[in-house]
């Protein structure tokens, strides 16, 4: 590959397609869903292709590895500065867990199939996203916070491997990827390890096991400042229909025996382990045109359109609320779960779930955002206040 001399994007420059690709995530998990509960699994060549819309976790944790890895890449290759990590954690918690509260708190408490079994170790476990490590703590309407169990604990992870690459800066950076590479490699045999876990409790639900998917995002952070757009990898990398091609293609195959069974039961640790280099490359070949076109293409028609960055923006709100309203429609609808009528219960919960997110987006997550901001200006000014305070030059009598 060779190494970039033109100007590195900003290390935390804002990129719309993303933001679009990010609401088309949210839909691709409402609607795995749905098929799920609908029983439409089981028709023939389309049930699997529906089922296998739970891999658009994937490209949530690839578009969180590079947007969180993004800052440190950045500074390794001389761009910019990364955050402390008293600012990342302040922000990540009011990106994540104001929102999620509420959703916790109303499912426990007003939704009947979910409060009917809210103990204390329901409660704890999903207030503070354990719910992969304490059996038996998923519950109705809640079910799919086990991912978002798995990414806050990237989150926590991600200072520790920052950390640990902090020696491969400037002319050592050129070694990021490859030792990305070999940490992604390690972690597509995380299920071939006897790992001892409590009953009911799978391993393969822990972070490691999907580091290959947040790994996909963290080697796109590091590529933006080696490879050339104008170069062979940076025409490949960047054409859309030749990447976004190779990405439906893992999609497909994932559909099959290869990528594990759908549903509820477990996949054999071979097929665990094919799914999570599927995940990856399917990550990787959505997000690296995006992040890796150059400045003087044309704005992507749809993901940058304005119901795509609506969607964006509402994304986190779709993933949060989606299963409360699905959870409900059956019972509101008359519908027996698991008993076809796919398209009508699909409808009615988007219909259902939209609201609730853009009423989670205005009222919660970006109030809490505006709130990180502040906390953020007042330590910078009293930061300042005191490096003034120490360099001024003490009065003479």
């Amino acid at each position: 590959m060779t190494i970039a001399t033109a100007p590195a994007p900003p290390p935390r420059a804002f990129i719309p397609a993303l933001e679009g690709m990010r609401g088309m995530a949210a839909l691709g998990v409402l609607l795995t869903h749905v098929a799920f509960q609908t029983g439409s699994g089981h028709i023939p060549v389309l049930g699997p292709i529906l089922a296998r819309f739970d891999m658009a976790v994937a490209v949530f944790f690839a578009l969180s590895g590079f947007l969180l890895w993004r800052p440190h890449a950045a500074l390794a290759h001389g761009f910019g500065t990364a955050p402390t990590v008293g600012r990342y954690l302040l922000h990540r918690f009011a990106r994540i867990m104001p929102a999620y509260w509420v959703v916790v708190v109303f499912v426990l408490v007003l939704l009947p199939s979910a409060a009917q079994s809210a103990n204390l170790r329901v409660w704890v476990s999903n207030l503070f996203l354990l719910q992969v490590f304490v059996p038996l703590t998923l519950t109705d309407g809640l079910t799919q916070m086990w991912s978002l169990s798995v990414e806050m604990a990237f989150y926590l992870v991600l200072p520790l491997l920052a950390w640990m690459f902090v020696r491969l800066r400037g002319r050592a950076a050129r070694w990021r990827v490859p030792v990305l590479g070999v940490l992604i490699a390690v972690s597509l045999t995380w299920n071939l390890w006897p790992v001892p876990t409590p009953d009911a409790i799978h391993a393969d639900n822990w972070l490691p096991g999907y580091l290959p998917w947040f790994g996909a995002g963290m080697v796109l952070a590091e590529l933006i400042h080696v490879i050339v757009p104008a170069s062979r990898w940076g025409r490949v990398l960047s054409n859309q229909l030749l990447m976004w091609g190779i990405a439906l293609a893992a999609f497909l195959v994932a559909a099959t025996e290869y990528g594990g069974p759908a549903g509820l039961e477990r996949a054999e640790p071979w097929q665990y382990a094919v799914k999570m280099l599927l995940g990856m490359i399917l990550g990787f070949g959505l997000l690296a045109p995006l992040v890796l076109r150059t400045v003087s293409l044309k704005p992507h028609r749809w993901l940058e359109s304005r119901t795509a960055a609506l969607l964006g923006r509402w994304s986190y709100g779709i993933f949060l609320w989606h299963l409360v309203v699905l959870t409900m429609v059956f019972p509101v609808f008359a519908i027996l779960p698991f008993n076809g009528h796919l398209t009508y219960v699909l409808i009615l919960t988007v219909l259902g779930t939209l609201p609730l997110a853009a009423a989670s987006y205005a009222l919660i997550e970006d109030p809490a955002r505006l709130w990180a901001r502040r906390v953020d200006k007042r330590a910078a000014e009293a930061k300042a206040a005191r490096r003034a305070r120490t360099s001024s030059p003490t009065p003479t009598h």
